[in-house]
């Protein structure tokens, strides 16, 4: 089982937010959840500006699902918790991720 790297998950996330900087500069949230396969299941979009044509014209909102997939497949071979349900917020220029525990988002309902 690989070793667990704390800073692999904002280091993504910052390399992200660098090729897509006029989107993290509006504020955003995606709650996200994955399969008992370690595999992104769902997501839900919250933004505060009109900005969803630009989120998926732009590329940004494909990455963002593909790193979150990878985010999750991670956490899997790492054993690390928790890994299924989670929020990426967006603002500012940066982007962070919070997991949650299982049953914490409305998607797990």
């Amino acid at each position: 089982m690989p070793k667990y790297d704390d800073q692999f998950e904002q280091t993504r996330l910052s390399m992200l937010a660098k090729q897509h900087p006029n989107i993290v500069h509006s504020k955003g949230e995606v709650v996200f959840n994955a399969d008992d396969e370690n595999r992104l299941s769902g997501a839900s979009w919250k933004l505060e500006e009109e900005i969803f044509d630009q989120v998926s014209d732009s590329g940004f909102k494909l990455h963002l699902m593909e790193l979150l997939d990878i985010l999750i497949a991670y956490r899997g071979q790492c054993d690390e918790s928790p890994r299924k349900e989670g929020i990426v917020r967006f603002g500012g220029g940066g982007m962070t991720i919070e997991w949650l525990p299982d049953g914490a988002t409305h998607l797990s309902n």
